[in-house]
């Protein structure tokens, strides 16, 4: 079932989506300085803000969020600027960190989130 959008949940699907870009753009810069281990790095920073996001908010929608600021982030910097400055050159790393992180934001968006047991009574057969 759907769960009502609340101020709360809505405040913090914002801020996922902000995490998420900062994410996304850190990410950008790291995956190319530190190669491979930095494109390592930013694709497990991706999951980790992607995977995080739908634990936090106990719904898909937080891992979504999360994802979207990234691919947001990601393709606003894709983009050269009028000065012919880019952040990603034309590389296999930069390819592998954009469909990387685009599966990985997938991923953690549709991974359906545990939900919690319900607590036992202690007493048997109830």
């Amino acid at each position: 079932m759907a769960q009502p959008l609340r101020p709360a949940r809505l405040v913090a699907y914002v801020l996922l989506l902000a995490i998420g870009a900062v994410a996304g753009a850190a990410g950008a810069l790291i995956q190319a300085a530190w190669f491979p281990g930095g494109l390592l790095l930013a694709l497990l920073g991706a999951a980790g803000v992607c995977y995080g996001g739908g634990r936090a908010t106990g719904s898909r929608g937080g891992g979504f969020a999360a994802g979207a600021g990234w691919l947001v982030a990601v393709i606003l910097l894709t983009s050269s600027r009028p000065e012919g400055d880019f952040v990603f050159g034309a590389g296999l790393g930069s390819y592998v960190y954009l469909l990387g992180g685009m599966a990985v934001a997938v991923m953690c968006a549709t991974v359906a989130v545990p939900s919690q047991p319900m607590p036992s009574s202690g007493r048997l057969g109830k």
